[in-house]
């Protein structure tokens, strides 16, 4: 493998970029009107500017992106995450061209991105699953199976993910409108307009589990990730690991992820995400087939460089023994976004200032430099700020220096909210779920 199409933007393509460089493997990335003078364009071996902003025009142009990987002689393409990353029509197409997909076989992310086939593959192969319903057929059905599941309950699109379009329900005269109020959401973020019911769970834990397989029936995990600070069902911090929780028991199911991943033969890196309850009973909540945003977190404390090792697996380096990866320390990450504050929309405009701090014990990753816009048509994500520590406090104490280090004008960030949620007697005691924000 000489030479990598790396379709994605920001600071995942800067992250890929900078390993594909230690590896001696050249780096090809594309980017977008919008993204010109990106910080990750000049560190890559070249670059290809996509016209137009939008992403159906550049990040999401399937046959653009094949025509480029063609004329430039790429031998592989890397997705990143988000965009084309979880598309098995995409992937199918890249290895029908004759390149490479660094990623896991199409057939599962197709199986696993449609969410109801999803359950039942876990399932079936002895994961624990909440109650839910089948891919929503005639609206006759939609009560009966309602009430087989009970109030409440959420409607979510069978082919997307990250909260988008979920309908959180809690009396039958409700759920007609929500249905038809997710499908309609579905269909514009997925081109999927179909959707199943699930148990709405209130206020859980949401762990996931980091796996890496060979796609020959290898497979390990390198433990958990804690992601329950969330705002609108999306991430805002994630550790490692999970406080509150007895390791050992975190482990064993760490280890029957991985046991599921080996039966299915999965390849490439994944992410299990469950749902935990109070009584630490677990369900699958959904499976990303991709490299993760917070994929930094398990990379400080296990020493494991997983863009590194997602390249290598593709070129028959065998997977670390499943011994010798060992979690050492505290990681945690933050997202910082370029978002107002009250609001929480995403702040546009001109980065006047943008200085990143550089701190013991702390990483940044981050795909811009003073000078660039900050523009509404893609994820306002300025920079993912991971601090590690001995203990927990002593991580969660360089983030807190490190995000009031960040120098940022020109648009407003969620600093101060992030500030809010280390500070907190909840987060500093471990007392978390995906409700911890809506207290604070």
């Amino acid at each position: 493998m000489k030479r990598v199409l790396i379709a994605n933007r920001g600071a995942i393509a800067r992250r890929l970029v900078r390993a594909m460089n230690e590896l001696g493997v050249e780096s090809l990335v594309i980017y977008s009107d919008a993204d010109e003078g990106s910080a990750y364009i000049d560190e890559a071996s070249s670059a290809v500017r996509m016209n137009g902003n939008r992403p159906d025009e550049t990040y999401l142009n399937k046959a653009a992106i094949l025509e480029i990987a063609r004329k430039h002689g790429v031998d592989a393409i890397h997705p990143g995450y988000g965009f084309l990353s979880e598309n098995a029509s995409f992937a199918r197409q890249v290895k029908n061209n004759g390149f490479l997909f660094i990623g896991p076989d199409p057939d599962l992310i197709e199986q696993m991105g449609e969410k109801v086939k999803g359950r039942e593959t876990m399932a079936g192969h002895g994961f624990p699953v909440f109650p839910g319903s089948e891919t929503l057929g005639s609206r006759e059905d939609l009560n009966e199976l309602a009430s087989k599941i009970g109030f409440p309950l959420v409607v979510k699109p069978s082919g997307g993910g990250g909260g988008i379009g979920m309908q959180v329900v809690g009396r039958a005269e409700d759920l007609a409108v929500a249905v038809s109020r997710a499908s309609s959401i579905a269909e514009k973020a997925f081109s999927d307009p179909s959707l199943y019911l699930e148990k709405w769970i209130n206020r859980p834990r949401h762990i996931e589990f980091q796996i890496i397989g060979d796609g020959k029936g290898g497979c390990v995990h390198a433990f958990d990730r804690e992601c329950s600070v969330q705002r609108r069902h999306q991430k805002l911090i994630e550790e490692s690991p999970s406080p509150g929780f007895d390791e050992t028991m975190l482990t064993e199911r760490a280890t029957l992820a991985a046991e599921v991943c080996r039966k299915i033969k999965y390849g490439s890196l994944g992410t299990l995400e469950t749902l935990f309850l109070e009584n630490n009973e677990m369900g699958f909540l959904e499976m990303n087939t991709r490299i993760q945003v917070e994929h930094g977190v398990t990379e400080e404390v296990t020493g494991l460089d997983l863009v590194k090792l997602q390249l290598n697996l593709l070129t028959g380096t065998r997977l670390p023994d499943q011994q010798d990866i060992v979690r050492k320390g505290f990681a945690i990450e933050a997202r910082l976004y370029a978002e107002d504050p009250d609001s929480m929309f995403p702040s546009t405009g001109r980065l006047e200032t943008f200085r990143v701090p550089e701190l013991f014990g702390v990483r940044i990753e981050t795909g811009y430099k003073r000078g660039q816009m900050i523009t509404p048509y893609y994820d306002p994500l300025l920079a993912k700020v991971i601090a590690k520590g001995n203990t927990r406090e002593q991580a969660i104490g360089r983030l807190s220096v490190a995000l009031r280090a960040f120098d940022v004008s020109g648009v407003k960030t969620n600093a101060a909210l992030l500030q809010k949620v280390l500070n907190s007697e909840e987060f500093l005691k471990g007392n978390i779920d995906t409700g911890l924000l809506d207290r604070l």
